[in-house]
């Protein structure tokens, strides 16, 4: 079972390119049911768009930015979506004592996979290297 990180979930959001192309010919191999997201990713795309909306000035990019707005909650919507619970709560209190130097958002993806027991598809291994007890791939190269 995978959970993808937020970047490989971009690139499968753009439909394009050679991550694109790479994460594709990989998924080819699992059925679908797979396939994981989390919503912490889920509050770090839709925060994202509301500061690009909260922070336009032109009308294009308001379109721009509902469109994308739009485009997260519909992928979600047909995902299968971790949540973060108590198991994972715990994990994430325990990795935020070790002290490991990445980031909250990292964290709390890395403590959903762990909790459970799901290799994270992620492009950012020199982060998520430093977890000792996360299984990670990088799907976006051949």
């Amino acid at each position: 079972m995978y959970i993808f990180d937020s970047d490989h979930l971009s690139f499968l959001q753009k439909r394009r390119g050679p991550e694109f192309e790479s994460i594709a010919k990989q998924l080819e191999n699992h059925p679908s049911s797979f396939f994981f997201v989390t919503i912490v990713s889920f509050h770090e795309q839709f925060n994202g768009w509301l500061k690009f909306i909260a922070r336009t000035k032109e009308e294009s990019d308001l379109v721009r930015g509902y469109t994308e707005l739009q485009h997260v909650v519909l992928t979600f919507a047909k995902a299968q979506v971790l949540g973060f619970n108590v198991a994972v709560a715990d994990v994430y209190a325990e990795l935020r004592r070790s002290r490991i130097r990445i980031g909250a958002i990292d964290l709390r993806i890395a403590s959903i996979a762990i909790a459970n027991q799901m290799t994270l598809l992620t492009r950012n291994t020199v982060d998520f290297e430093r977890i000792h007890n996360l299984t990670i791939e990088d799907w976006t190269k051949l």
